[in-house]
């Protein structure tokens, strides 16, 4: 799960990564977030931590808490090649193998001195709010974090959408425990007195950052796309999958971003790489999955080189569904946060996500479906492989498997992965030149296997 703000630094010399100008804004912003942690217990600022998916970031800044959010520092960690070793000091302390790696990255920077990615040491939280959206891993890891601080934890139970849709119970129940548990909980902890007209302004400004994130996941119906879906999209969903959603800064970011997309569509240009403009967009995919951060610009490179961008991914949609109608609701402020943590992509059931992609291939005119089926990533990985078979039949598109890992550097193998993408794009070209391959089962079934160091 979650979001990235630099390309990673490497061991190897490596030309400087060419980013567009709001790709630098965004490192800047979360740059200055990570700066106001290291710097909040000393302005007398509480802190607290809470996960991507359902994230109550309007909430939280109504009373004036610090935001940190474990994931993001996982993920950064590992694009810094930092996460490596605090991944073995974390399965050293008794951590199993198959422990999801943002959870041990997470506990190995806290054995480690709390060193956050940029070099800030990180403060013990104050707060742990837990807002469970179908990731099950998210309960052990603050439970985890608990035992360490003796920090208190607020939970809000959101439902899961097993029947596919949201009920008036669901909301109900889910507004309750704010009203009950969380909006108190928050008032005692932080010592601030709760102010609903501060939310609802707040979730003015999302909303508009949320229109302008939809025009930009949007604009890859162009023909070229000017952006990549999946490894462009980490920096572009950044500041409003995190701590800077309800913000005049997000707002001002989306809007920079919009003017430059709209530009490139306008000179017909492709999505910015790291090695510059894109040549020949000769694949368009969507892809399921969460990206490898240890490895992300050569695995990004992998794409690019043979032509192959990413018009949609559901990785992208981890933080919310914009781009389904969600916008939060300042009229209705504590149902717009319900229907929020409700209907995060993790929070569907299997023939949700489905559906979800063969609109996407049928909408973004796709090639077919790439799956990065992630070994310590249950939420995304269980029912990986049902997925693809049912696309496939619905679609008559070709799909495949690749197998990575979030923050682990042992399990991304680059020649096993290229290998495996190569073989998929022949077998994309053998399905449109002769409309054969998407049902030759021995052809296109690319199995997870482990990979080794």
């Amino acid at each position: 799960m979650n979001t990235v703000i630099s390309m990673p630094e490497t061991r190897k010399a490596k030309p400087v990564a060419i980013k567009e100008d709001a790709m630098n804004l965004q490192k800047e912003l979360i740059n200055a977030n990570y700066r106001d942690l290291a710097q909040a217990h000393q302005q007398g600022r509480k802190v607290s931590a809470t996960f991507v998916p359902g994230n109550l970031n309007e909430l939280l800044m109504c009373f004036d808490f610090a935001r940190s959010l474990p994931e993001t520092n996982a993920l950064q960690n590992g694009m810094r090649k930092k996460s490596g070793k605090m991944i073995m000091d974390a399965e050293r302390d008794g951590q199993s193998e198959d422990v999801c790696t943002y959870v041990k990255a997470d506990l190995g920077m806290m054995m480690g001195g709390e060193v956050g990615p940029t070099g800030d040491v990180l403060p013990r939280p104050d707060v742990l709010l837990l807002s469970y959206t179908g990731c099950f891993t998210f309960m052990k890891w603050f439970e985890l974090i608990r035992h360490k601080y003796g920090t208190e934890t607020l939970m809000l139970h959101v439902p899961y959408q097993g029947t596919g849709r949201i009920d008036p119970n669901m909301r109900n129940y889910v507004v309750k425990q704010l009203k009950e548990t969380i909006i108190p909980g928050l008032e005692r902890i932080s010592g601030v007195k709760f102010d609903i007209d501060r939310l609802r302004q707040y979730m003015k400004e999302s909303v508009k950052a949320e229109e302008d994130l939809v025009k930009v996941l949007q604009s890859a119906k162009n023909r070229p796309s000017p952006i990549d879906g999946y490894f462009g999209a980490v920096y572009y969903i950044g500041p409003i999958f995190t701590a800077f959603r309800g913000t005049p800064e997000a707002t001002e970011y989306y809007r920079v971003l919009c003017g430059e997309i709209e530009e490139r569509i306008r000179l017909g240009k492709g999505p910015v790489t790291p090695e510059g403009d894109m040549g020949e967009e000769k694949y368009r995919l969507i892809v399921e999955g969460p990206p490898n951060w240890t490895s992300f610009r050569d695995f990004w490179k992998m794409f690019y080189d043979e032509g192959a961008v990413v018009v949609s991914s559901t990785y992208a949609k981890v933080g919310g569904l914009y781009d389904f109608g969600f916008r939060h609701d300042p009229d209705h402020p504590l149902e717009s946060l319900a229907d929020y943590c409700l209907g995060c992509y993790t929070n569907l059931n299997l023939p949700s996500r489905i559906d979800m992609i063969c609109k996407y291939i049928e909408e973004y005119e796709a090639d077919g479906l790439l799956i990065n089926s992630v070994k310590s990533c249950n939420s995304f990985s269980a029912g990986q492989l049902l997925i693809l078979r049912e696309v496939e039949k619905r679609t008559g598109k070709p799909a495949a498997f690749i197998e990575t890992d979030l923050v682990d550097p042992r399990y991304f193998s680059a020649a096993n992965v290229k290998n495996r993408l190569e073989s998929y794009f022949q077998m994309v070209k053998q399905k449109r030149t002769t409309g054969i391959g998407a049902d030759m089962k021995p052809v296109f079934q690319i199995h997870p296997a482990s990979m080794g160091a």
